[in-house]
């Protein structure tokens, strides 16, 4: 029970810090979510809101099958509904919170996926009669995907601890890695330091971005592309190339994946 009281709120402090990108990629007023608790069919908890006009929506329990988010999680795949209030596919059980309190209308619902199991569900809302467009959606799914990266490194199965001659060589090389100075063998011998199972090294400790350095690698995070980052960022595409350049050089590494793991690792994202 502890354990499972530990992984929820690990999963629910990750919902509070992904949610605002989510709302930032897809452009939507309303987004919130929460965790699944794995009781019987599962029962989502509804905490972490964001653009709600009131408070209707926390704590609301959603068991399996019952409204838009008990069917995502019946069925472990998004569901959308563009008219919810006259939805005939899901159960209207929380219709007063939805439609007369929040006066939503379209709402996707996403499952995040941990060990094969709904772990969490994250949504997205309009309140106007336009419906939800497949951008929105793309990008949710992106956002959707990310979260089940992230969870199962935090909470997937454990790594087997190694032997300490081996905690000892990577102690070794980590500390070469960090004193050469030559970038090609450094890159070189990352990667071996990693393929032993050695954790992510951290950049220098020095290493300070710029906002917008920042803004650019989280939407790298999540798969955007330069043109993607420029018109969400309202940049040129060779500005965003030059933020990343200069990201990766701060950063001491020579790509844009690379980069983002430095960030996290540094604690910058």
């Amino acid at each position: 029970m502890v354990e499972d009281d530990l992984k929820r709120n690990m999963i629910e402090n990750l919902l509070a810090r992904r949610l605002p990108l989510l709302r930032q990629l897809t452009g939507l007023p309303v987004v919130f979510g929460g965790a699944v608790r794995q009781v019987g069919a599962g029962r989502l908890v509804i905490n972490q809101l964001f653009g709600t006009l009131s408070q209707s929506l926390n704590g609301l329990v959603v068991p399996s099958g019952r409204g838009l988010g008990g069917t995502a999680i019946e069925r472990g795949s998004p569901f959308l509904v563009n008219d919810y209030a006259s939805n005939k596919a899901i159960t209207h059980d929380y219709d007063r919170i939805v439609v007369d309190h929040e006066r939503l209308t379209s709402i996707f619902a996403f499952p995040i996926k941990l060990n094969g199991q709904v772990g969490a569900i994250i949504y997205g809302a309009v309140r106007d009669d336009a419906p939800i467009g497949q951008v929105a959606l793309r990008h949710a799914g992106v956002v959707a995907r990310k979260l089940e990266k992230e969870l199962d490194g935090l909470i997937g199965r454990p790594t087997p601890p190694q032997p300490p001659s081996v905690n000892s060589a990577l102690t070794d090389l980590a500390a070469i890695i960090r004193t050469t100075d030559d970038p090609t063998l450094r890159d070189k011998l990352a990667r071996i330091h990693q393929q032993l199972g050695g954790a992510p090294l951290a950049p220098a400790a020095d290493a300070v971005l710029a906002a917008r350095e920042v803004d650019a690698l989280r939407l790298v995070a999540v798969g955007a592309s330069n043109a993607e980052i420029a018109q969400r960022l309202g940049l040129s595409p060779e500005t965003v190339k030059a933020y990343l350049r200069s990201a990766m050089r701060k950063l001491e590494v020579h790509n844009r994946t690379a980069a983002v793991h430095a960030a996290r690792t540094a604690g910058i994202l």
